[in-house]
């Protein structure tokens, strides 16, 4: 059974509109009372099972979705939950204060201390040092095409220019604008839970910094920073954004053939992070 019936069956008399047709496929489904709610269907258990416990531990966390009801039909896992909004941070006109409070979202969850994955440490800073140099090193076969100047990974490399992360805590670790949710009330909603684990608050905080400049503006990715209420300098998430720069970097190279010139934006993020 598609993923489509298979939620018309679960509210026969509802309006239902597809939200996403990934690899997971979400569906906004409207009662007949007007109320919505957002049902997700997974493409594995194992993805039903990472976010439901994510979202789960952070159960009463502020921006975090909550979950009425889950159950699998013809082998297809699903998760109904509430609905965060019609818009999200990347689609509404920019408002900064509506920014901020996102960032106060992601403060929420970090503060949590929620029991957030059955990892025994996450994400730490042995795990960063090494990955952050593993990365630059397989990128090095991709330097030529991508047109990355070999001065600029050798710099990156140097032990000094290291991502410094500070212990783990519950994140997101894939906060986009795209993935904060906006209701009519302006009430943020953070969703996509699937990839939640204890890692560095850094990761989350030069991850968003980094989105929100890029697609956004810098006054945007400022309104954020403000709104988290970061306590260490801003320019300690310069390493993590070249991290984040050269890993999405070698993702596509190692996915695709031919020319890498689409990917510039990324060189030049990379050298400017650690120029």
């Amino acid at each position: 059974m598609d993923a489509a019936q298979m939620v018309a069956g679960l509210a026969p008399t509802a309006t239902i509109k597809e939200l996403s047709a990934a690899s997971n496929r979400v569906f906004r489904v409207r009662s007949d009372s007007g109320a919505t709610t957002v049902v997700k269907v997974y493409s594995t258990a194992a993805r039903e099972r990472r976010e439901r416990h994510a979202i789960e531990a952070l159960a009463g966390v502020r921006g975090v979705p909550q979950i009425l009801e889950r159950g699998s039909n013809h082998g297809l896992p699903w998760i109904r939950m509430t609905d965060g909004g019609a818009w999200s941070l990347a689609t509404l006109p920019k408002n900064t204060d509506t920014i901020a409070r996102a960032g106060e979202v992601l403060r929420a969850v970090h503060d949590s201390g929620a029991d957030i994955t059955n990892l025994g440490s996450g994400i730490d800073d042995a795990y960063v040092r090494d990955h952050y140099r593993s990365t630059l090193d397989r990128l090095e076969r991709y330097r030529r095409r991508l047109g990355l100047p070999a001065e600029v990974l050798e710099t990156a490399k140097a032990s000094d220019r290291f991502p410094v992360a500070s212990a783990p805590l519950p994140s997101h670790t894939r906060p986009h604008p795209r993935s904060f949710m906006v209701s009519e009330l302006g009430e943020i909603t953070l969703i996509e839970w699937e990839w939640a684990t204890l890692a560095p608050p850094e990761w989350d905080l030069s991850l968003a910094t980094w989105r929100f400049t890029r697609d956004l503006g810098a006054d945007a990715a400022q309104a954020f920073w403000h709104g988290y209420g970061a306590s260490f300098p801003q320019e300690r998430l310069r390493p993590w954004i070249a991290y984040h720069s050269a890993m999405t970097m070698l993702e596509a190279a190692e996915q695709r053939d031919g020319r890498l010139g689409d990917l510039a934006y990324l060189v030049k993020d990379l050298s400017d992070s650690v120029a």
